[in-house]
């Protein structure tokens, strides 16, 4: 069985890079890779005639949902979760913002796959080492204990009260690639992280979506065990 392909992009570039925000662009590169599972942050439609997340909600399958942290007269900003597959439950939105700082949420839910239930956790945390720490242990307390794929931008790059560090320990599988700012590389502020029994296959980014923001997109091929919950035992 082929495995589950989950993509993570903050799509909203600074530095001039995409001022506009290219929606044909960012859609033309998701669409290349055909993900199955994919969660886009800075999804931004403030001071725009479109809406960037109706564009964005059929760019992968029929299924989708979006976290809207800031809204304002000019429009919205925040973050979406797309699919394939079906939910098998109605998606949480948890407020995961720290103290007076800016607003942060995390999308929780179930997938129906091939490979039964699968949880998916899809994130945008903080600029601050206490901030991001707060919310590194409230993700983890939306991890099950099988089969849970968290990601998103951590914007984690320090081991002190690292988001890294806290996932750990109930998702130790973990992508490491190099991803701001895009056009040189430096930090690994966007990843995705798996539960023990998600065993990481191909993972890698494209170079060519550093048109479109000033992150690189996570691509991972993530093969999941079968449950014995699913009645075929494991995969």
């Amino acid at each position: 069985m082929a495995p589950m392909r989950f993509m993570t992009w903050n799509v909203h570039g600074t530095f001039n890079l995409n001022p506009t925000f290219d929606l044909e662009g960012v859609c033309c590169i998701i669409r290349k890779w055909s993900p199955d599972v994919v969660a886009l942050q800075e999804v931004d439609s403030r001071s725009r005639s479109d809406d960037p997340f109706a564009k964005l909600a059929s760019v992968v399958g029929d299924h989708r949902v979006h976290a809207k942290s800031i809204v304002t007269r000019d429009g919205e900003y925040g973050q979406m979760l797309l699919s394939r597959f079906p939910f098998s439950s109605v998606p949480e939105i948890v407020d995961v913002s720290y103290r007076e700082r800016e607003p942060r949420r995390a999308i929780a839910t179930g997938l129906l796959t091939p490979f039964g239930d699968v949880r998916v956790v899809a994130t945008h945390l903080g600029l601050s080492v206490h901030e991001r720490y707060a919310q590194a242990r409230a993700l983890a307390s939306l991890v099950k204990p099988g089969r849970t794929v968290v990601l998103g931008d951590f914007n984690d790059w320090f081991w002190v009260k690292s988001v890294r560090r806290v996932l750990a320990q109930v998702c130790p599988n973990r992508t490491r690639l190099r991803t701001f700012p895009a056009r040189l590389p430096l930090l690994r502020l966007d990843r995705i992280y798996a539960t023990p029994d998600s065993r990481f296959g191909n993972v890698w980014t494209d170079r060519e979506a550093r048109a479109y923001s000033d992150h690189l997109p996570v691509l991972a091929d993530i093969e999941m065990e079968m449950s014995s919950a699913d009645g075929r035992g494991p995969s």
